[in-house]
């Protein structure tokens, strides 16, 4: 990218089309002096693909100019805000928990396994704020870290527990992420690690963590599925495994328990002492040789955490599993600038620009076959490649109304039948108010119609599915766009994103303070709540998604999440079926 949209040379876009107000490009500095995001470091190789779809003009309309700057300053202030909870969640259970875990009790902080662990330290981290200002207080990364990483090639899903998190105790919200991060393997066939170091359920809440169905024997349940299907799971047990969590690395293929610090039991020494009256130390009731000597439960020792984590990769490249192949040739970079996208981050629906601006940021080469280019224009729709991998794209260009839904349908339809993975574009316009007349009353009818199209074709394209949330997230249009309710293998928000059942901007205005009846108060907090709720920061601490991530960085994750999609078509196994109950 790099801003090289002025350059001469580039390929002469085709003719616009009269409503996609494409004027000369404006220049926007302010965007200059954002550092790019090093999100991933390990590139995804190119695919050959043909270079003769249409250049598209990614010049910002100079109409337009008041919206990118407002767009751009709201962009500064979320990710700003972002980087902030980001910062506190790398610190874990802060600075008193890290010391303790480090200095007293030994053991490496949980970033630091990773990084001993992955090819060049770089993974993809799924749902890293989720935890933050829960009801039950604030859980930092839901005392988890689960991704996606490179071990010997392979990506692979790790769960990774954090023990500075409130000692390593559960919570509704880290079995939630655990689940999702399993969910992520089992659609993908992506091998799984294990990094144990748990303190057991939060008791208080076992009514949330124990008894249902999506609870936490679920992750138990998991496990012997994927085990089923073929798919490798391997464990370290790098601290304490108590009650349940002793099961997880015991299901596991293939386990190392590390010398001193990697204990398995049902119940630690106090219960014992409690039950019996006899006192035994930790590493005679669940130490590491008494389980690689005695017990079994554990296939290999590790005198350190070093050594378990070299061992690890050692097992991982017995595994018949083979990278994605390299290719030889370096994908065409888009001919804008990424950084150019902050200000194409919608702060709200009114001031959102035509998708194709972003489309021309992302797309290799900028270049975009679109399907349908004059017929239903509020839903863009078409293929491109990102990195080198084909695409199929639907991107909501407005309200999606009856043409755009039955639009979108077809082309859903086409990538299935092709097998192309479909990268959706989400900002949903707010719900519309309700009909008027009959003729509005038809027309919202055949509208409602068309989209219930459109659901079914998303909901039964077998093809892989990526949602990027880059605006609204409003309504029943969601789902149309494969929302999380429709199981896209990954979602992500951008920072300015909203999530709700409706937009809470399209309320009422708040009347002259003191002229509020009782019901226009309850009105006025509701109004409030919903504003709350519908920020991208609510959505992600809860889990309704994979992540943030930020707007420059979305071509980098888009490929990543391609290339991972695609490492089963070279497994040497061949996958052995098994239903799998979605989450």
């Amino acid at each position: 990218g790099g801003g090289r949209g002025a350059l001469a040379e580039r390929p002469r876009p085709r003719a616009p089309h009269p409503a996609r107000l494409l004027l000369p490009r404006q220049g926007w500095e302010r965007t200059q002096h954002l550092p790019p995001h090093r999100f991933l470091s390990n590139k995804p190789k190119s695919r050959h693909h043909p270079k003769t779809f249409p250049v598209l003009d990614g010049r910002v309309p100079a109409m337009y100019r008041h919206v990118f700057q407002e767009n751009l300053r709201n962009s500064e202030a979320v990710i700003k805000r972002y980087s902030e909870l980001l910062e506190r969640v790398k610190e874990g259970g802060g600075e008193n928990a890290v010391l303790r875990h480090t200095q007293r009790n030994k053991k490496l902080f949980v970033r630091e396994r990773l990084r001993l662990l992955l090819d060049d330290a770089d993974f993809l981290e799924l749902s890293p704020l989720a935890g933050l200002h829960m009801p039950y207080g604030n859980v930092p990364a839901a005392g988890s870290l689960t991704g996606i990483g490179r071990i010997c090639g392979i990506w692979c899903v790790f769960i990774a527990g954090d023990a500075t998190v409130k000692g390593g105790t559960l919570y509704p919200i880290g079995v939630k992420k655990q689940l999702r991060a399993q969910e992520i393997a089992m659609e993908n066939r992506l091998l799984s690690v294990h990094l144990t170091d748990s303190g057991g359920a939060f008791l208080p809440l076992q009514s949330e963590l124990f008894p249902d169905k999506l609870h936490g024997g679920r992750v138990f349940y998991n496990e012997a599925i994927m085990s089923a299907m073929g798919i490798p799971q391997v464990a370290v047990v790098c601290g304490s495994c108590v009650a349940g969590g002793a099961y997880v690395p015991t299901m596991a293929e293939e386990s190392v328990i590390i010398d001193k610090i990697g204990m398995l039991f049902l119940a630690g020494p106090p219960l014992v002492k409690a039950a019996t009256g006899e006192d035994v130390s930790p590493e005679e009731l669940g130490g590491a040789r008494l389980h690689s000597q005695v017990s079994g439960c554990s296939d290999h020792f590790a005198p350190s955490e070093k050594e378990a984590y070299e061992c690890i990769r050692s097992v991982v490249s017995t595994l018949n599993c083979e990278p994605v192949p390299e290719q030889d040739r370096e994908p065409d970079s888009p001919l804008y600038s990424p950084e150019e996208l902050l200000g194409l981050a919608p702060l709200a629906y009114s001031y959102t620009l035509p998708v194709k601006l972003i489309l021309s940021r992302l797309m290799d080469g900028s270049r975009f076959q679109e399907f349908k280019a004059t017929y239903g224009t509020t839903l863009v729709t078409g293929f491109g490649h990102v990195e080198g991998h084909s695409v199929g794209i639907v991107a909501s260009n407005g309200e999606l109304a009856h043409d755009a839904a039955l639009k979108g349908s077809h082309f859903v339809q086409l990538c299935g039948q092709r097998g192309i993975p479909i990268l959706f574009l989400q900002n949903t316009a707010p719900q519309p108010a309700g009909p008027a007349s009959i003729s509005k009353a038809e027309a919202h009818s055949n509208r409602l119609k068309a989209q219930a199209f459109m659901m079914a074709a998303v909901a039964c394209a077998a093809v892989p599915k990526i949602t990027i949330v880059i605006g609204g997230c409003f309504g029943s249009d969601s789902y149309a766009m494969c929302g999380r309710s429709f199981s896209p293998n990954f979602l992500f928000l951008w920072p300015n994103a909203r999530v709700g059942l409706v937009d809470s901007q399209n309320f009422p205005t708040v009347p002259p303070a003191g002229d509020w009846t009782g019901e226009e108060l309850e009105l006025k907090q509701l109004k409030a709540k919903l504003e709350e709720e519908s920020s991208a920061f609510y959505s992600s601490a809860r889990l309704w998604d994979d992540g943030i991530i930020l707007p420059q960085d979305t071509r980098k994750v888009i490929a990543q999440c391609l290339e991972i999609m695609e490492q089963k078509k070279y497994q040497a196994v061949s996958p052995r079926s098994h239903p799998i109950i979605r989450m």
